[in-house]
């Protein structure tokens, strides 16, 4: 399974599958047209309610990242929507707040945090 959760981690098990289908789209995991698990095999696969995958696709698709084809399976959407820069900031602001809370609890500099996520833009950078 590409995907995997982690229910003791604080963020909803939806929102982990979200992440991971929209940063395995950025990484070239996930192709244009690529189809997705089922609802039900994926929760099957992880161990998870149908409902909870459910809600993650139907987020997922209503921010156009993936699209449901009714009795044809679920895609990764041939348009990825493209955002003004406020919506994209809008939506990256959580995930930053995450990485700088968790990077301070860990006592890291401003620097080794910026330094972390520059390795990881860095990484992505190379698999494309």
């Amino acid at each position: 399974m590409l995907f995997h959760v982690n229910p003791s981690s604080g963020v909803p098990i939806y929102a982990q599958i979200e992440t991971q289908v929209k940063n395995a789209i950025a990484a070239g995991a996930l192709k244009l047209d690529q189809p997705l698990p089922s609802v039900r095999k994926l929760a099957a696969g992880l161990g998870i309610n149908p409902t909870t995958a459910a809600r993650a696709y139907q987020n997922l698709e209503r921010d156009g990242v993936i699209a449901t084809i009714p009795g044809g399976g679920t895609y990764v959407a041939e348009n990825v929507p493209r955002f003004l820069k406020s919506e994209k900031l809008r939506r990256l602001q959580p995930y930053a707040r995450q990485i700088a809370v968790e990077g301070a609890q860990l006592c890291l500099t401003d620097e080794e945090i910026l330094k972390a996520v520059r390795d990881e833009l860095h990484s992505l950078g190379e698999r494309k």
